[in-house]
């Protein structure tokens, strides 16, 4: 993957403020804590720890707590609640002090009979929504602590976003499918399913309540752009990962997109740009473009006395093409292509040298991100995964923002 990154032209890039090491086992969730130069962190070694920045520059554990099962996701709300999900399907909801020196234990919340994925606390309906590894999502009232409702998947539920005005739940799972749900008092309903990633299971969701954009990560390497909002079914595909997509995260206001990876990778894409979705790919007995039968076309293969060619596709417009028509590999980053993909003759020399201009930067993690934090008002990034090691980042050369304004124009 090196070699990759670093033969693109880098001109600003994401800067390593800190490390932090100390967990003796897989670091599942990382977050920023608002307005405080602090991380909370929850690990597989059964510990919430409270990583504090001291004078020195040096972030100290502040508070180290250790729980019953390995900790497995993390929802931490400004009003300091914060609830952890754990391996054996109990979520823990803890009060932290002011001073973030002190972890009071408040409720533990039976939701599910596995390990938990994901967790999200709704303060408007005082829901704390959660998915699993037994199939389920289920949310509870946290004033009473009872169930309130729960549905059931064919496959693990990995991972989970919330939309809090139309109460919709989008949940990716093992399979490779998202399902979009309302979810009612006591009920709820599928509104839709989303299928479009070609393999493997989903890792990483992020949902945009502004522009209603769904964004997706998956195991087959690739991110789908979902355009809940337009109504019109468009989808926008990215590739530019060499491995499983573990966290994302969109930058509404730059119209900027995040995307971690299994790989180390860190790419930060620009969607403020007019887009091309990738065609669908089609079916054919024999190659479009010379027209030589494939090799399950038995009956042209017998009238022309030749043997069968393997059938691929051309990424740019989608024709089932054979090896000699599609002999040229190319990038087209305006269809989400950054690396180069097999396009046939015809479509290769359509594209310019200004087609492949990258709509992405690409940088180097260096260590398995398996999940990712982003604090919009300071341009602050945590990052953590299976090395242990907690890194901080600061990301304003790469999305631009400021302590005082915010987000500011590129």
């Amino acid at each position: 993957m090196a070699a990759e990154i670093h033969s693109r032209l880098q001109t600003s890039r994401p800067v390593l403020l800190t490390k932090i090491e100390g967990h003796q086992d897989t670091v599942n969730a990382a977050v920023l804590i608002p307005k405080e130069d602090g991380v909370i962190t929850v690990s597989e070694d059964r510990t919430i720890r409270v990583w504090l920045k001291r004078d020195s520059g040096q972030y100290w554990p502040s508070i180290f707590h250790t729980v019953s099962a390995p900790c497995s996701a993390i929802s931490y709300n400004p009003d300091k609640r914060i609830f952890i999900g754990q391996d054996n399907g109990a979520i823990v909801e803890f009060l932290m002090a002011e001073d973030f020196n002190k972890m009071t234990y408040v409720k533990t919340y039976p939701a599910h009979q596995n390990r938990i994925s994901a967790v999200i606390f709704s303060p408007e309906t005082e829901w704390i929504i959660s998915t699993g590894h037994d199939k389920y999502l289920s949310w509870m009232c946290t004033r009473s602590g009872c169930l309130q409702g729960r549905h059931c998947f064919s496959a693990w539920a990995s991972c989970l976003q919330y939309d809090v005005e139309t109460r919709h739940a989008f949940v990716g799972d093992y399979s490779g499918q998202i399902t979009l749900l309302k979810l009612e008092q006591n009920t709820c309903s599928i509104i839709s399913t989303l299928k479009g990633h070609e393999a493997g299971s989903i890792g990483a969701l992020w949902w945009d309540p502004v522009q209603r954009l769904l964004f997706s990560g998956a195991s087959d390497h690739s991110i789908i752009m979902w355009d809940i909002g337009g109504r019109k079914g468009r989808t926008l595909l990215l590739q530019g990962h060499h491995d499983k997509v573990q966290s994302l995260c969109y930058v509404q206001l730059t119209r900027q997109l995040i995307s971690c990876a299994a790989d180390g990778g860190i790419v930060v894409w620009n969607m403020d740009v007019q887009r091309e979705e990738a065609p669908q790919w089609q079916e054919s007995d024999s190659c479009q473009n010379c027209k030589q039968p494939f090799f399950w076309n038995f009956k042209q293969m017998w009238d022309t006395k030749s043997l069968g060619l393997r059938q691929h596709h051309c990424r740019k417009c989608g024709k089932a093409v054979c090896g000699k028509c599609s002999s040229k590999r190319s990038t087209y980053p305006v269809m989400g292509f950054e690396f180069q993909v097999r396009v046939c003759d015809d479509c290769f020399d359509t594209v310019k040298d200004e087609d492949r201009t990258s709509l992405a930067t690409f940088h180097e993690g260096k260590h398995n991100i398996a999940h990712m934090n982003l604090d919009n008002t300071r341009g602050l990034m945590v990052t953590c995964g299976s090395d242990r090691i907690v890194k901080i980042w600061d990301m304003t050369p790469v999305v631009g923002c400021s302590l005082a304004t915010g987000f500011s124009s590129r």
